[in-house]
């Protein structure tokens, strides 16, 4: 494309002010900045003011445009997917007691994607768990677990690894061959949920008292001054929705795995109730298992 040579007295487009720029549609700066050395030729005059505007409104394009690369969370090895039983109580061959909670296995824990830095930017095994009802899933969910050759499971999780030697669609993980008694896991589920309570049981407030002429028992009292700042400051304890969320724990010892109930017995307290969805993976450790970049 030729060159064009300014006109006397021409304004650059981008030197307008903010109220007449702001009706300008993003677009007009895409094919600018592709080909600006080719086709916009500036005067010394105006080519400072003009280049900061430039900059100024790519520069929003982009952070508005463009989404910003969202940085997943690396994996020290691949988990499996495992339904909460309930808890009880252990007896070890010493004769110490310890409290642990039962994890059982449906069918599933099958390999149903392997994705690539080459095709998805990234190396990642995605794992389907609990089978179900082809009637329950979409066409589409029955598409992509058909092409991997697994049944129909209602979860499907991912575990971004370091490396994705030796896994293949289809393949089912084996509890024993991923897990050893002793171990360090981290489990992570979905909390119970208490719907909405108060400060009390929420944050654990103290109430006021409840003799003597008071009238403040459990509310929540002043959340802020009048005057400055006038506001209630963000992230104040108040109120609302409790649990319900997703929650891990760290660092808990795999006590037991029985081979024949097919279930593993896991030291500690893990999040939900009987029946929920458990996400059990090696425990990660900055400097051992993953890199601490």
């Amino acid at each position: 494309m030729a060159a064009t040579t300014p006109m006397a007295g021409a304004r650059c487009p981008l030197s307008r002010s903010p109220t007449q720029r702001r009706g300008l549609s993003r677009q007009t700066f895409v094919p600018l900045s592709s080909s600006f050395s080719k086709t916009l030729h500036l005067d010394s005059s105006s080519s400072s003011n003009c280049f900061h505007s430039l900059s100024l409104a790519l520069g929003r394009g982009t952070r508005r445009g463009t989404a910003a690369a969202t940085k997943m969370s690396m994996e020290a090895g691949v988990g499996v997917m495992g339904t909460k039983l309930g808890m009880m109580s252990y007896f070890e061959p010493e004769g110490t007691v310890v409290p642990v909670t039962v994890v059982g296995f449906r069918e599933g824990n099958i390999v149903t994607q392997v994705k690539t830095a080459a095709t998805d930017g990234y190396d990642a095994v995605q794992v389907g768990y609990r089978r179900v009802r082809d009637r329950k899933l979409t066409r589409p969910e029955l598409g992509h677990l058909s092409k991997a050759g697994a049944i129909p499971m209602r979860h499907l999780q991912e575990f971004r690894l370091q490396s994705i030697e030796g896994f293949e669609p289809g393949q089912r993980l084996v509890i024993e061959e991923i897990f050893k008694e002793g171990d360090i896991v981290d489990v992570s589920g979905t909390t119970i949920g208490k719907g909405f309570q108060g400060g009390i049981k929420r944050h654990n407030f103290r109430r006021g008292p409840m003799t003597h002429g008071s009238k403040s028992h459990r509310a929540l009292g002043s959340i802020g001054a009048g005057t400055t700042p006038g506001r209630v400051y963000k992230g104040k304890k108040m109120p609302g929705r409790m649990g319900g969320t997703k929650r891990k724990i760290r660092k808990l010892k795999i006590v037991k795995i029985d081979n024949e109930l097919r279930v593993v017995m896991i030291k500690g307290a893990l999040p939900g109730k009987p029946g929920n969805l458990l996400r059990i993976t090696p425990a990660k450790i900055v400097g051992k298992n993953i890199p601490k970049s």
